[in-house]
């Protein structure tokens, strides 16, 4: 029997529908092959944030590494799916050129398997480029945006 099952997006709304009628505030799951976050949003909307990753092998970490150390200045995006400005449609964007961020600043959501995963500026400083564009499908450890 194999006990590391890989999830599909109806596992993971199982998962995230017992936590939010549960008391926890979280889950971490981690298995040899993937890592799955699941927590409660804060604020007075409900619903769950999820964040997941696949467990590479040592040559891809190492690739990882070089992207990041590629463009040190850069917002990687913390896993694949498609990158957005804002948390919904027609809203103002999380931030602009020119605004000044902390290290958990949100600075835009990767929406994965129909779950919106917050991206964090990692660092603080001042947007110099939204590098891409509203929407669009992005890969792990891509560069989303370039503070100064």
């Amino acid at each position: 029997m194999n006990d590391d099952l890989p999830l599909n997006a109806e596992d993971i709304a199982e998962i995230a529908a017992i936590i939010e009628a549960s008391p926890y505030r979280e889950l971490d799951l981690s298995t040899r092959r993937f890592r799955l976050r699941l927590a409660r949003a804060d604020g007075a909307e409900s619903g769950m944030t999820q964040e997941w990753q696949w467990a590479g092998s040592a040559p891809e970490a190492a690739a990882e590494v070089a992207v990041h150390a590629a463009d040190p200045d850069a917002v990687p995006a913390p896993l694949p799916g498609t990158f957005y400005h804002a948390p919904q449609p027609g809203a103002p964007p999380f931030i602009a050129v020119g605004d000044t961020v902390g290290p958990e600043t949100v600075v835009g959501i990767v929406e994965t398997m129909k779950l919106m995963n917050p991206v964090h500026a990692g660092r603080a400083g001042t947007v110099a480029e939204v590098i891409v564009a509203n929407a669009t499908m992005v890969a792990k450890g891509q560069s989303l945006i370039r503070l100064a």
